[in-house]
């Protein structure tokens, strides 16, 4: 009687068990148990695994103890006796599974677990790690890699798929993964997993989900060469409370914006205290900011008014993650071809708002304002962000304006003070990603360029043998 009651907890704890030690028979030693050859290894098949989504079984949906089958791909919970892992195993004769959170292997329903070294490239797939070693040398080799499915690719150069509608927040993600500084923080994860946020918050799960997407991204041993972002939008859907959605077009700036606070509290960041990704990104400004009398006064009033101490200039200082850039209004006619022209400017032309000189009218619900502005401080990377859509209760109309910029060597030192101009010594940039909106404003998709920083560096060596010879 003793014997059969111990006999059923056991069954009911292999039920749930995770990766405890299991009973094993009588005359085979725990240590035999575990090294035990499987004779099942040449039946796992690469092609179908697949670590992007979500971590839950297939059938109870539980993201408790998940297993997945390396003959089908599929994730199932459990592998006691009666888990669902344990069933599929028996019904179509699948005997490998990895748990995916403590990266053993184990062949059922056997139920042992399985150790060799010929399963080190699937664990690698699902947790890649880099090394101090590996990360410094990541943009001084051009090398291309072979994926299983045979494509070659470039690390960091892989493509994000469009679950549905995704493409604004995937090319923010895209850009932000090219840029050295915050790349190499999150390639290491032990960077913030000390950071401690107060009990029930959310938002750190926000820099969890990017740090896994950026070291997918960056893996040189990828079973395919191309990443879902399914978690990291999932995360972004719960953190935004779903402002942000993987099945409606949104705007890559919004984003933009949200995503890059939403990380910088998350990173234990405040408006005082900085974080890893303000180092990369923040810069400071001044801001001249005048306040206008009403446009319908009469000339005498506004006179007076001007005369008042509230609407002298003030000046205030910012901080800034982007600069907003203001186009110029597109044509309303057609030419003589009956086409609309399509019109052009420089760079430079629309970088003219932070000279300190030129004003621009804002306006509010009760009043105007006339502001400048001028750079005091130029972070290492800089981010424009070119206002092409204008919004009003109608519809959303966007801008054509083509923009011209050198993709090397621009120079803001114009732009920064008097006093600045003496103490930044590098106010030059050059482009490493660049992200376009094609179509209309509610249909259109989004796509980016990125800068492989190795053909860049190759770029340069050609110049110079050049300039030699």
């Amino acid at each position: 009687m003793i014997n059969a009651m111990v006999s059923i907890k056991r069954e009911r704890e292999l039920d749930l068990e995770d990766d405890d030690e299991v009973p094993v028979k009588i005359g085979r030693s725990s240590e035999d148990r575990r090294s035990r050859h499987c004779p099942y290894l040449d039946t796992i098949n690469r092609s179908v695994l697949d670590f992007d989504f979500e971590k839950l079984c297939s059938i109870s949906l539980s993201h408790i103890n998940v297993y997945a089958c390396l003959i089908c791909g599929k994730y199932f919970q459990g592998r006691g006796l009666k888990s669902h892992a344990y069933t599929h195993s028996v019904q179509f004769t699948h005997h490998v599974f990895l748990n995916l959170h403590t990266l053993k292997f184990y062949c059922l329903p056997d139920n042992y677990e399985i150790i060799d070294s010929s399963l080190e490239d699937i664990t690698y797939v699902l947790k890649p790690t880099f090394t101090k070693q590996h990360i410094a040398g990541l943009d001084k080799q051009g090398k291309l890699y072979r994926a299983y499915d045979g494509t070659t690719y470039l690390p960091g150069i892989v493509g994000l798929n469009n679950i549905k509608a995704n493409d604004y927040a995937n090319v923010v993600l895209q850009a932000l993964s090219n840029v050295p500084p915050l790349r190499n923080y999150f390639l290491e994860e032990e960077n913030y997993r000390g950071i401690r946020r107060p009990p029930g918050d959310i938002m750190f799960l926000l820099v969890q989900r990017f740090g896994e997407l950026m070291r997918k991204l960056w893996n040189p041993r990828n079973f395919k060469a191309h990443v879902s972002p399914h978690e990291m939008l999932q995360a972004v859907v719960l953190c935004s409370k779903k402002n942000f959605q993987i099945t409606k077009q949104g705007d890559a700036v919004d984003f933009l914006s949200w995503f890059m606070n939403a990380l910088h509290g998350a990173l234990g960041g405040t408006k005082k205290k900085p974080s890893s990704l303000t180092k990369v990104f923040q810069g400071s400004m001044r801001i001249f900011s005048k306040k206008l009398p009403h446009p319908d006064l009469p000339p005498e009033e506004k006179e007076a008014l001007l005369l008042k101490e509230e609407y002298q200039e003030v000046m205030s200082e910012s901080t800034f993650l982007f600069l907003t850039l203001d186009l110029p209004t597109a044509p309303l006619y057609k030419d003589e071809k009956e086409q609309l022209i399509i019109p052009q400017v420089p760079l430079f032309n629309i970088l003219a708002k932070f000279n300190g000189n030129t004003e621009k009218e804002y306006k509010t619900y009760k009043e105007n304002f006339l502001k400048r502005f001028q750079l005091l401080k130029l972070p290492p990377y800089l981010i424009f962000c070119i206002k092409r859509f204008t919004k009003n209760n109608f519809f959303v109309e966007k801008n054509p304006t083509i923009v011209n910029f050198p993709i090397t060597n621009v120079d803001l030192r114009e732009y920064l003070t008097e006093e600045a101009q003496v103490t930044e010594k590098n106010t030059t940039y050059d482009l490493v990603a660049n992200v376009v909106h094609d179509g209309k404003p509610t249909e259109g998709a989004y796509r980016i360029h990125v800068l492989h920083h190795i053909w860049k560096r190759r770029e340069s060596e050609d110049d110079d043998n050049h300039t030699g010879a």
